[in-house]
Order: C-alpha cells, then sequence, then structure tokens
C-alpha cells in the first residue's frame, strides 16, 4: 500500500478505537458507584474498623467517577484494541502467519484479564495491608480515596500488561528469535531481569506487591518455556531446540 493509505488506514483503526473509548466510558459513568465500590473492597478489609476511606476535595467524587469511567472503558475495550493494533499489520503477515492473528488476540486478552484478577485477588489486599501496618503506633490511618484508585488502577494496568510475558517467550522461542536453549540455560540472568522488571511495574514502594509479581512473572515464564518445548519438539524436533533463527530460516528453504 502506498504511505498514504497506510496513514488512512491508522486513521480509521484511531477513530475506531477512540469513538470505542468515548462511547463506553459514556455508558460505564452511569455504573461508576458500583464499580467503585468492588474497587474499593480491598483496602476496606484492611483498614482499621474506625477508618474508612475520604475524599479531601471539592471535585474529589467527580473526578474518581471520571478515571473509573474511563478505566473501566478501558478495560471493556481492550478486546477492541489488540484487534485494531494487529489488524494495522496483518495485510504485511505471510498467509501462514495470519492463521495465528486469532489464537494471538485471545491469548493477549486472557492473559492482561488474568493479570488483572491475580491482582484484584491476591495483590491488592496483601499490599495495602502490609502499607497500612506500617503506620501502627505512630499515626491514624486517614486513606485518601483518589490517591488509593490512582495506585490499584496502576496496579490493575501493570500486572495486565506484565502478564504478557508469556506470550512474548512463546513467539521468540517458537520463532526462533532467541534459541529455546538459550531461555533455558541463562535461566539465572532472566530470573534477575523479572526481578527488576517487578520492581518497576509495581507503582508502590511494597516488597510485597514486587515478590508476588516477581513468583507470579517466574511461575509464567516456566510455563511458557515448557509449551514452546512442545511446539517446537513437535514440529521441528528435538534438536531444533537449539536452532538459531538463521538455522531456522534454512530449514524453511531446504
Amino acid at each position: 500500500m502506498p504511505l498514504l493509505d497506510h496513514l488512512g488506514e491508522l486513521r480509521r483503526r484511531v477513530t475506531i478505537v477512540v469513538v470505542s473509548l468515548l462511547l463506553c466510558a459514556i455508558v460505564m459513568y452511569a455504573a461508576t458507584p458500583t464499580i467503585i465500590d468492588i474497587l474499593f473492597d480491598p483496602v476496606r478489609a484492611v483498614l482499621p474498623p474506625d477508618a474508612d476511606l475520604t475524599i479531601v476535595t471539592l471535585l474529589g467524587g467527580f473526578t474518581i467517577r471520571f478515571k473509573v469511567a474511563f478505566f473501566s472503558a478501558f478495560i471493556v475495550c481492550t478486546p477492541l484494541l489488540l484487534w485494531e493494533f494487529l489488524g494495522f499489520f496483518l495485510p504485511a503477515l505471510k498467509p501462514s502467519e495470519k492463521r495465528w492473528v486469532v489464537p494471538t488476540v485471545a491469548a493477549m486478552v486472557a492473559l492482561f484479564f488474568f493479570g488483572m484478577i491475580f491482582c484484584y485477588i491476591v495483590i491488592q489486599r496483601a499490599a495495602f495491608g502490609w502499607m497500612i501496618d506500617q503506620t501502627e503506633g505512630f499515626a491514624n490511618v486517614l486513606v485518601n480515596a483518589e490517591d488509593y484508585l490512582n495506585i490499584e488502577m496502576l496496579l490493575e494496568v501493570g500486572f495486565g500488561i506484565a502478564f504478557e510475558l508469556p506470550l512474548v517467550i512463546f513467539y521468540l522461542s517458537i520463532l526462533h528469535v532467541v534459541p529455546y536453549s538459550s531461555f533455558r540455560k541463562n535461566w539465572r540472568y532472566v530470573y534477575v531481569g523479572l526481578l527488576l522488571l517487578s520492581g518497576v511495574v509495581t507503582p508502590d514502594a511494597s516488597p510485597v506487591t514486587m515478590l508476588l509479581m516477581f513468583a507470579a512473572l517466574v511461575s509464567l515464564y516456566e510455563v511458557a518455556l515448557a509449551v514452546a518445548r512442545a511446539v517446537i519438539s513437535a514440529r521441528d524436533g528435538k534438536e531444533a531446540l537449539k536452532w538459531t533463527r538463521q538455522q531456522y530460516e534454512e530449514r524453511d528453504l531446504s
């Protein structure tokens, strides 16, 4: 396609995404009281009996509902966002590669939501409980609702994105961009990298959050390698576990 046609296609897809987000946010705004109540549950479970969330500004309530509406719209529209992103590059793929698009989008959506659910159920109560416990004995807990929601939404999105790691590892392995044997041999360096990633992605200062994310990422990394090993062995044989990208392409040419 000529450059202008590419730009026109990009504009069309961006327009679809923006309009979808705006319309969904408008609809979700009406449901924000229920959504906010659900989002507040983890921190309320660890607050002292006499403490509750507070709003300290006049426009705080509107700001919270506005943020939650767009956050909810982003979550609801995630499948559409991923589909439009991959759809822009679809014409450049070979016919043999296009059949992977739908499974890839499905896996990306599933992993993103799995990361968010894991964060909500496992991470948030442990992380916020640890942070609140640090004030015990010298201060009263007064949780700002806006600050809490900002941290919670960052955690949710951070875990959702971080849980895409298995998909990246899987494709790097089966396409031999990085040989499977290199991933397996250099696992110590990978683990250190995952620990650093956990520290960067988590927006709070809680070691509990970082260590729980690290444990989750290590588990997902090992699962991704196990699946990649099974796919490569079934497709190309066990010897292919050591192939580089060049060897893989030479196999296709032969």
